[in-house]
């Protein structure tokens, strides 16, 4: 950013640009307010509409803009928007003024004004530092140098105030608007910025009006002068001004606290259509009506204090492209791609209060065609679906809010499967390709939920649609590792659901790390195993309930469950077996990221024999060291579906025949068994 000092000047971005003209916010000060003149070759305006202040906010053209006042951090800024590339080849000059309101400019503590980019970026600055007894300023201008634009700091004061001022620019000052120029307390929206200014005078923080531009294709309405009309209490207004039928925007101001309420009126002259209706504090809001060819526009007014409504084209809505936030109701405009909008409501004073959002691709339609997005009460942080602009959005909202869009990535098929990195936003089904066929790949994932009752689900579809559950959100956690293409297929198909962005990334197997001894993490990991017959040991580290269990995937894909802890605290023990033939298999442990555990293999003979009796709880692995036996099977059970399923171990410890899923005497062989229940078990010989 560069600091000029007075007379200097330096080039400037031609593009939409802001200024805040800032003092410090110290009691019983002059007020500021800011203002911007519009001059041709000759150094004059051409009329009255070339001077833009808070009682003119707007400039015809659209070009510049009088945004409001902020506070913030101790200071206080008046901000204006000057859209350089729209400005009217006929303009030459584009003016920064003040005018001191009950003082002079050399009692104003702190004077700078700083320009920034509309993304927020501060451009220059300049703080002044010589005022006296002037009561109007020129503190700066943009001027066209060479096909593009410069700032200059001008500072030449004025004690004739703004009158003289804007006489002197060309404006015939007759004790009307120029004149009496009062301050504004605008409430436009909170934005934070960057902006830096020197020490002496610190930029206002968190106090930014968030960009406008015109960049409304006509189609959305017509164009025409603004319609301003102000007043105090009740009131009927009738709109004289030549406004053409279709949609236009309402603006309204009330100062102060109070009851504010507009209604258009029908051909009956009866109440028609809610406009506002709010007790916000010094309101200020837009909304979308539209205008009936049959009749003149009427509005009824009902209000506590002084007021300021304006009719408007929906070229002054303010584009939310590149995210945007706002206090109370408004009317934007998005020219993006399909994307997931990103939203954000914080709520009245007391944390709740209404916030609905519509979006429609046809202004004049929008009652008939508008989708509801949003339609919630209280605060709120959500993503929801959006389609290609341009659109036009509209906000109902009590407090301060935000909308931030997100383009769906692009997906490159080539580029996938080249890097082996799959990439998305919400529900789809993607095609993963298998960088080394006939052999598994890791896959290490990133899914974001949306907030769905069971987590986000992904699923592997068959040739004919068929659903294998694969992953989901409260049983694998947003984040983790685990086995793909099991049994080495070419590729695999799966379908997301419930969830918002997305992150596949292959990996070769030979990065799984080797499973030899004790292994503590969390969430859902991968391991190799090639060693002998073993147990598995599996216990929880963290004070959650939350699922964590175990299984083996062979050489062919076989998936068996090995050890789950069905929720408890309580350690665990499942069989560790490599399949004959075979050089390892793979250890998968499924559980959120929140979830901590530990993994042993352990010697298969540290499972205890049965002998007369032996009891247990949950997942256990047991030797029956004798003769095939009858033995009396009990269980105590920790849910409907809890039953004591047993199976006959072979000499690897792979489960090879299921015995029984119920209490009561059985036959039991000879060897390992595996005991699968959550609930407490026993096993008795007879």
């Amino acid at each position: 950013m560069t600091h000029l000092i007075k007379g200097a000047n330096t080039p400037v971005p031609s593009d939409l640009l802001r200024v805040a003209v800032c003092r410090q916010n110290v009691a019983g000060a002059p007020a500021v307010d800011a203002s911007a003149l519009l001059l041709d070759a000759n150094g004059k305006v051409r009329g009255d509409a070339d001077l833009v202040f808070y009682n003119q906010p707007q400039h015809p053209s659209g070009t510049a803009r009088h945004l409001g006042t902020n506070e913030a951090n101790g200071q206080l800024a008046e901000w204006l928007e000057i859209d350089l590339p729209r400005v009217e080849p006929e303009v030459q000059r584009v003016l920064i003024a003040g005018s001191c309101d009950g003082g002079v400019f050399g009692s104003v503590p702190g004077l700078y004004v700083q320009v920034l980019t509309g993304a927020g970026v501060p451009v220059t600055l300049y703080a002044v530092n010589d005022a006296t007894t002037e009561a109007a300023f020129v503190i700066g201008e943009f001027y066209r140098r060479d096909g593009g634009w410069k700032f200059r700091a001008v500072g030449q004061g004025y004690a004739s105030g703004l009158a003289g001022l804007a006489t002197d620019f060309g404006i015939a000052v007759d004790g009307g608007e120029a004149a009496q120029a009062q301050p504004q307390d605008a409430v436009p929206a909170p934005l934070p910025t960057p902006a830096h200014a020197p020490a002496h005078a610190p930029a206002v923080q968190n106090a930014m009006p968030a960009p406008v531009r015109d960049r409304v294709p006509h189609t959305f309405g017509p164009q025409f002068p603004s319609f301003v009309r102000r007043g105090h209490g009740n009131d009927v207004v009738t709109v004289d001004a030549p406004i053409p039928p279709g949609p236009v925007i309402i603006e309204a101001w009330h100062e102060e606290d109070g009851y504010f309420c507009v209604e258009t009126l029908d051909r009956r002259n009866k109440d028609d259509e809610l406009v506002f209706n709010t007790t916000i504090t010094t309101f200020r809001g837009r909304a979308l009506i539209q205008n009936r060819p049959d009749r003149p526009l009427r509005l009824k007014i009902e209000a506590d204090n002084d007021w300021t409504l304006m009719v408007q084209p929906l070229s002054v809505a303010r584009d939310m492209t590149e995210g945007i936030r706002g206090f109370g109701p408004e009317v934007v405009v998005y020219h993006g791609p399909v994307a997931d909008l990103d939203v954000e409501f914080a709520g009245d004073e007391d944390e709740g209060g209404y916030f609905g959002v519509s979006s429609c691709e046809t202004a004049d339609k929008f009652n008939d065609r508008s989708d509801l997005l949003v339609n919630e009460t209280g605060r709120l942080r959500q993503t929801v679906p959006l389609t290609a602009g341009p659109l036009v959005i509209t906000v109902e909202a009590d407090g301060p809010w935000s909308l931030t869009p997100r383009a769906l990535p692009v997906f490159d098929a080539a580029v996938a499967r080249s890097t082996g990195v799959h990439q998305g936003r919400g529900a789809t089904t993607v095609t993963l390709t298998n960088p080394n066929p006939g052999h598994p790949a890791v896959l290490d994932y990133t899914v974001q939920s949306d907030g769905s009752l069971f987590g986000y689900e992904v699923v592997i579809l068959d040739e004919y649609d068929d659903e294998e559950r694969f992953l989901r959100g409260n049983d694998n956690g947003e984040q983790g590792r685990t086995l793909l293409f099991r049994k080495g297929e070419a590729e695999v198909r799966l379908r997301i659901a419930d969830a918002v962005d997305w992150n596949l990334r292959l990996i070769p197997p030979d990065q799984v790390p080797v499973l030899t001894g004790p292994v503590q993490s969390n969430g859902s990991e991968v391991f190799r195993y090639d060693g002998p017959p073993a147990l598995l040991g599996i216990r929880r580290t963290t004070s959650d309930d939350h699922t964590l269990c175990a299984r083996t995937v062979q050489a062919h894909g076989k998936t068996v469950i090995s050890a789950d802890t069905r929720g408890r605290r309580r350690p665990v023990v499942g069989p560790l077996w490599v399949m004959s033939g075979a050089a390892h298999c793979y250890v998968l442990v499924a559980a959120p990221g929140a979830t901590g555990w530990q993994i042993e293999p352990m010697p298969a003979e540290s499972a205890p024999a049965v002998g007369q009796s032996v009891s247990g709880q949950g997942y256990a692995v047991v030797r029956n060291t004798g003769p095939a036996t009858e033995m009396m099977l009990t269980h105590e059970s920790k849910g409907a579906l809890d039953l004591p399923v047993v199976w006959a171990l072979d000499e690897r410890l792979e489960p090879v025949r299921r015995i029984t899923t119920a209490p009561g005497l059985q036959t039991f062989p000879s060897g390992f068994l595996q005991i699968r229940t959550g609930g407490a078990w026993s096993l008795e010989t007879r």
